[in-house]
């Protein structure tokens, strides 16, 4: 509820956001909701075009307006609404109290700037640390990222570093202000599959030695499994089921989250091959009526196509919208 006080670190109620097109308006989120607690990493997980970028765009106060809308909706963090403030208490805030890991650190990172300058700037910026202290800092940071040869790394440019250590080196700016909430934005995509495991361990950690909570923004769920304690599943800018990371392994209940789970490469299943969702996310200027996912979904019926599913809780926080949960089909 709006103006109490809030259990959750971050609260988003009812987030609704639109973008206007040249085909006409663009239905990005649908009331998404989602909570996270201090010290919990939440995994937002879907496909691309499913919400999960926008939805960290609006955290962050990044949302471009236009063309971008919040139509209605909350975003409580530390229980202030940052859908209200204005763009410099989001400045604010905004690096200081949360941080964010991009994708792809080389994208990010600024080409002509030293990676020491530009760790040091948040510091300066938010902090107000002088200039040798905010050096020290960053130099602690580096360390504490798990990159050696700081002396080396503080003074070299971006090109000058690998994949593994531009994120790390991005995630050093992330936590430089030790902030309550980390977003990572599938941190892991472009690393090869040691690195993924490195980086996944290495948010873990900070996670608890700074006790910060984390959300943690995937399509792939076998990585999510690796690090979350929630899921949140997303799907044509909704989420469709949201539970603790064993209900939601152990007892998937849509059957979206039923087929990307089947659609997860295994030791078990070597010689099979491995379920795929035909079709794609839809467009979100064009959104079927009813259940979104309807088109693809092996369970439809007549009413999915008429009716919206309601979001209900089924069990323990265990939530899920689909109007055919319990029925039996072929799983395997």
């Amino acid at each position: 509820m709006v103006g109490a006080v809030n259990e959750y670190l971050l609260d988003i109620q009812g987030l609704d956001v639109s973008f206007k097109g040249q085909q006409g308006i663009a239905h990005a989120l649908r009331g998404v909701d989602l909570t996270l607690r201090p010290g919990e990493i939440h995994a937002l997980v879907g496909e691309s075009g499913s919400g999960k970028t926008v939805t960290s765009m609006c955290i962050l106060g990044l949302l471009a307006m236009p063309p971008g809308r919040i139509n209605h909706g909350h975003i409580l963090f530390l229980n202030r609404d940052l859908v209200q403030l204005d763009e410099s208490e989001r400045r604010r805030i905004r690096g200081r109290d949360i941080g964010m890991v991009f994708q792809e650190p080389g994208k990010y990172l600024n080409p002509a700037f030293k990676i020491g300058d530009q760790i040091s700037e948040s510091l300066t910026v938010h902090l107000g640390l002088e200039r040798k202290s905010a050096n020290a800092r960053a130099r602690e940071l580096l360390d504490l990222v798990g990159l050696t040869d700081t002396p080396r790394i503080l003074k070299s440019y971006p090109h000058e570093l690998s994949g593994g250590m531009k994120q790390r080196a991005m995630i050093a700016m992330a936590i430089a202000c030790r902030p309550a909430l980390l977003i990572a934005d599938e941190p892991t995509t472009a690393l090869d599959v040691t690195l993924q495991l490195q980086i996944l361990e290495l948010l873990v950690r900070l996670k608890n030695r700074l006790t910060m909570g984390i959300l943690f923004i995937s399509h792939d769920l076998a990585v999510v499994k690796e690090i979350a304690d929630r899921i949140s599943v997303i799907y044509a800018g909704k989420i469709i089921e949201s539970a603790n990371k064993k209900k939601l392994f152990e007892n998937p209940l849509h059957p979206y989250t039923i087929l990307l789970l089947l659609s997860i490469p295994d030791a078990a299943k070597r010689g099979r091959r491995l379920k795929a969702i035909p079709g794609s996310v839809p467009d979100a200027e064009r959104i079927p009526a009813g259940c979104s996912f309807h088109p693809r979904c092996p369970l439809a019926e007549n009413e999915c196509r008429r009716i919206i599913p309601p979001d209900v809780n089924y069990e323990d926080s265990h939530r899920a919208a689909c109007l055919q949960i319990g029925k039996k089909w072929i799983t395997s």
